[in-house]
């Protein structure tokens, strides 16, 4: 037995409650994982609240990304007492997830913990550092180097956005962060960004094409905000595009991407290969300031999941959310 969050369907609605499940009503995979840590994500906070369609099919253990070690493996490519961790394929949303003491899963979907880097900051990361260190990826693939301009991240104070700007002050860029809660102020310029500015500048409806100003982008907000930072890219500017909190509508126009050559990158962290995964985790336990880390992540246990969940998605929490999961019995 283990402690789970479960999204169950009540008529029209879901409901998520704090229970107790059996080993044998996990799904089928080839891994049984005892998981030690998961996060609070964006899209958790969704499927928790029912606020948007994110389960699939229920009943329906949240939980997109998790860490543990193997306690059962039908594949050899894990063994028992292996430290794993998994984010993305539909984990959480279709498949059960990692919001729970036990997870089954396929072995396809599992990598190994990078050397050096504990399972409880593996989470602090989780799929919001990885997706943003595919982002900066994206842009280094695209030769955006930290000569050629500013870099602007939308959506600073979450999870994508603060790592982002963590890993880009590591590497060297100049960032301006762009949020709407101007006294997170201090808290971004801790994590390395050099300009605060305010999102309302960005997510009204503007104009096709602005004054050119960003090298970069790393977007998590989509809709107008989206579109204005792409009007406002410099010659060969590249967008690294992560999510649609503002929206998934695209109000924009082709002007920049004709008149000055942008690029505008779609970043799907869900499916994406065990190589690009490998290398992203790999340069996230190598370059990550765990110093800053830890000050943007906060711990919380199983029981204070649902309610966390309500206070993400109303925008009144900064940073990463672990979730440490106590049963591990």
């Amino acid at each position: 037995m283990f402690d789970a969050i479960l999204i169950e369907q009540e008529e029209d609605r879901s409901k998520a409650s704090l229970t107790r499940l059996d080993e044998s009503r996990l799904p089928d995979g080839d891994v049984i994982v005892r998981v030690s840590h998961s996060t609070l994500n964006y899209k958790d906070g969704l499927a928790i609240t029912g606020r948007g369609p994110i389960v699939r099919s229920f009943p329906l253990v949240p939980g997109i990304d998790f860490a543990g070690v193997v306690e059962d493996s039908r594949d050899a490519r894990f063994k028992p007492g292996d430290c794993v961790l998994l984010n993305g394929f539909g984990v959480g949303e279709s498949h059960w997830g990692g919001l729970a003491g036990r997870a089954r899963v396929s072995a396809d979907w599992l990598i190994g913990l990078p050397e050096g880097l504990s399972a409880a900051r593996a989470m602090a990361l989780g799929t919001a550092g990885y997706t943003a260190m595919l982002c900066v990826m994206a842009l280094e693939r695209q030769g955006v180097t930290p000569r050629a301009g500013e870099i602007i991240v939308t959506g600073a104070g979450g999870g994508v956005g603060g790592i982002a700007i963590q890993i880009l002050d590591r590497l060297g860029y100049r960032i301006v962060a762009s949020t709407g809660r101007p006294q997170e102020a201090d808290y971004l310029r801790a994590l390395g960004a050099d300009e605060i500015i305010d999102r309302a500048t960005l997510s009204a409806p503007g104009k096709p094409l602005a004054k050119a100003r960003w090298a970069g982008a790393v977007d998590s907000l989509g809709s107008h905000t989206l579109a204005n930072v792409c009007a406002a890219m410099k010659e060969n500017g590249v967008v690294a595009a992560c999510g649609l909190a503002q929206g998934m509508d695209f109000p924009a126009s082709v002007a920049p991407f004709i008149l000055r050559g942008v690029t505008l990158i779609g970043i799907n962290s869900v499916y994406r290969s065990i190589a690009d995964r490998v290398e992203a985790w790999s340069r996230l336990a190598r370059e990550i300031d765990v110093a800053k880390l830890d000050a943007m992540t906060t711990t919380i246990g199983l029981k204070d999941v649902i309610a966390a969940a309500g206070d993400l998605i109303d925008g009144k929490i900064r940073g990463r959310i672990v979730v440490a999961i106590a049963d591990a019995t």
